[in-house]
């Protein structure tokens, strides 16, 4: 058996990019996926593909910036599998754009699915790793929580938050283990959201350099497929060749 065969691991933001190869990932090493995220259609047909596979995998609509909606997905995940092993809080949005543009709203939204979103889902999580005795946590961060780029205030700060709630945790429970995956730059539907021209343009040079999502989910699956004594508590990831 492997590491993570058998486990039951939710995967938020499972509709694409980082966090549909993760699904993937797991599910053929022998996981028990939930995936959660908006787009209900996208969760269905990697569902299906994640089934004919010879894999199982539960589908449930997901709302990150709702607390409401995170516990339901962890109840329907315990519900339907009898126990969570572990929750990849991995669903994240990255609108960039200098501060004097004033994009107050996408500041907002950043904050309510990086940052909210990661919260939810350890207050959903924690209780039930803590009544099992064990339990894992991975939470994905990014290159961008260990450096400040114009444009990158807000996203920056999000992921500089998500290290420090991961790594709070991780001395607060000796029960859960804790890891951050923080990637480069990958391939994920992430800079679609940038709204700001000249930051996208600024985006699309930089993202020349570029990791396959399926690279992250293999730092993921690492982390996960530990003895349950070893606690891999931070992974960064970026392209061989990169200047950052």
């Amino acid at each position: 058996m492997s590491g993570i065969e058998n486990k039951v691991v939710l995967v938020t933001g499972a509709s694409s990019g980082i966090g549909e190869a993760i699904a993937r990932d797991l599910a053929a090493g022998g996981a028990a996926v939930v995936i959660g995220a908006r787009r209900v259609e996208r969760l269905e047909a990697l569902k299906a593909e994640i089934e004919a596979a010879g894999g199982r995998a539960l589908a449930k609509a997901l709302d990150v910036t709702s607390r409401q909606s995170v516990q339901a997905f962890v109840d329907a995940a315990r519900e339907a599998f009898g126990r969570v092993d572990v929750i990849v809080n991995n669903a994240g949005i990255m609108p960039l754009s200098p501060l004097a543009a004033l994009k107050v709203d996408e500041w907002d939204q950043m904050i309510d699915v990086n940052i909210r979103g990661v919260l939810h889902g350890i207050a959903a999580a924690l209780p039930v790793m803590e009544a099992q005795g064990e339990g894992q946590i991975v939470n994905i961060a990014s290159t961008a929580g260990h450096q400040i780029l114009p444009s990158g205030a807000v996203y920056c700060a999000t992921k500089f938050a998500v290290r420090v709630i991961s790594e709070a945790l991780r001395q607060e429970t000796d029960k859960v283990r804790v890891t951050v995956v923080s990637p480069g730059a990958t391939t994920s539907e992430l800079a679609h959201t940038i709204t700001h021209a000249p930051t996208a343009a600024f985006v699309d040079e930089y993202r020349k350099q570029i990791l396959p999502a399926e690279a992250i989910a293999r730092a993921v699956r690492f982390a996960i497929e530990q003895p349950a004594d070893v606690d891999v508590n931070e992974v960064v990831v970026r392209p061989t060749v990169t200047t950052r």
